[in-house]
C-alpha cells in the first residue's frame, strides 16, 4: 500500500477497496447460502407430518408423494367417533343402502372397515395397507360427521425425503416438520 506524505495513514487504492469489497460480498454470500441450506436441511430431529387442523382433505397427497402408493394414510381418533350407523366417512353421498357394498362406500380401496356393535352403533377402523391417502373419507367425516378421521404421514411407510414433495402441492400448507420424538399430530376436538 502507498503511504501519504506523513507516512502515518495508508492510502487505499481503488483496486484494494474493490478487492476488499468483493471479499466481504463473497463471505456474505457463503454465509447466507450456508444459512439457507441449514434451514432447509433436516436435522435428523424432525420428520414430515400433516397438521390435521389445517388439512382440507383435497386428495393431492395421493399423487404428490414420490412413492408409488403415498405414505399418507387415514388415521382414526376413535374417542371422537360417534359410532354412527350412517357414517359420512364410510358411505358415499348417493349410497343405495346401509350396507358395506362397494358401490355404497366412499373409499375407493375398501380401506375403511365397518363392524356392527349394536343397533344403531357401528365401529369403524382403517386398514392402512389398503389406504392410499385420497382423503375422501376424511372429507365426508369432516363435512357431516364428528371429524374423527384425519390424514397423517405414516412413518412406517415414509422414506423421509429431505424436502417432502407433498409440501409443494398442499393448498392448505398443512405439511410441516415435527419432532421425531412425537411424529404424529393427533386430531383433537371438532373439525
Amino acid at each position: 500500500m502507498k503511504k501519504d506524505h506523513n507516512e502515518t495513514s495508508p492510502i487505499r487504492t481503488r483496486r484494494s477497496l474493490l478487492a476488499d469489497g468483493l471479499r466481504v460480498l463473497g463471505l456474505g454470500a457463503v454465509l447466507g447460502t450456508s444459512g439457507l441450506l441449514a434451514m432447509k436441511r433436516p436435522t435428523g430431529e424432525t420428520v414430515w407430518q400433516i397438521d390435521p387442523q389445517k388439512c382440507v382433505a383435497c386428495g393431492k397427497c395421493t399423487d404428490a408423494c414420490i412413492l408409488d402408493v403415498s405414505a399418507v394414510r387415514c388415521f382414526h381418533n376413535i374417542d371422537m367417533c360417534g359410532y354412527c350407523k350412517q357414517c359420512f366417512g364410510f358411505f358415499a353421498p348417493d349410497f343405495a343402502g346401509l350396507n358395506s357394498s362397494a358401490e355404497n362406500q366412499m373409499c375407493p380401496t375398501n380401506a375403511l372397515k365397518r363392524k356392527y356393535v349394536q343397533d344403531p352403533y357401528h365401529e369403524y377402523s382403517v386398514d392402512r395397507d389398503l389406504c392410499i391417502g385420497c382423503g375422501k373419507c376424511v372429507d365426508g367425516c369432516n363435512r357431516f360427521g364428528n371429524g374423527s378421521l384425519f390424514l397423517q404421514i405414516d412413518h412406517s411407510v415414509c422414506v423421509g425425503c429431505n424436502e417432502c414433495e407433498i409440501t409443494h402441492h398442499c393448498p392448505a400448507k398443512a405439511i410441516t416438520r415435527v419432532a421425531r420424538a412425537e411424529p404424529y399430530v393427533m386430531k383433537t376436538g371438532g373439525h
